[in-house]
Formats: C-alpha cells, sequence, structure tokens
C-alpha cells in the first residue's frame, strides 16, 4: 500500500506554487514579470510573497531604477529544498 507523503501547505496553494515553479526555474524575477506570467493581480500577488518570505523560500528586495520602484523576488536555498520536497511528495500519489 502506498503511503501518501503531506504537502507543503504553503506551496499548495495555487499562486504560491506557481510563482515558485517560475523562481526555481529563473532564480530570480523582477515582480512585473512574475505578476504578469501569473496572469494575478499585484495585491493577490503582494499577499503570496509576504507568505513565502515569511516562510524563508524567497527573498523580496525593493529598489529603484530609473525612478521607477524595482522588487526583486528570489528563491532561497531553504526554498528549492522545500519545493523538491514538495515535487518528492506529489510522485507517491502516483
Amino acid at each position: 500500500m502506498n503511503s501518501f507523503k503531506d504537502l507543503d501547505p504553503i506551496l499548495h496553494a495555487q499562486l504560491r506554487l506557481a510563482v515558485m515553479s517560475l523562481l526555481v526555474k529563473e532564480r530570480n524575477s523582477d515582480f512585473i514579470s512574475v505578476k504578469n506570467a501569473t496572469s494575478a493581480t499585484a495585491g493577490n500577488l503582494s499577499v503570496q510573497l509576504k507568505k513565502l518570505e515569511e516562510a524563508g523560500y524567497v527573498t523580496i528586495t525593493k529598489s529603484f531604477s530609473n525612478n521607477y520602484p524595482l522588487t526583486m523576488i528570489e528563491v532561497t536555498a531553504k526554498g528549492l529544498n522545500a519545493f523538491e520536497k514538495y515535487v518528492e511528495a506529489l510522485k507517491s500519489y502516483f
């Protein structure tokens, strides 16, 4: 009998999983690119990024570029590890 592993509730939310998938591939991205890639609203994306940051899965750096705000998001080693564990846990469901 197959034993199902618990799925990380932080990553199990659709938008957070989409963001992490993008960041695992790219390592980092700016807020606008993530917003466009996920078709999320700015408000919802901000809330979900805050949850990922609080979990230690991403770091968020705010600065300015040509007098415009620039928010960069980068996956952390902890976030990468959590994502890999999540994928492995999913495999136990097959």
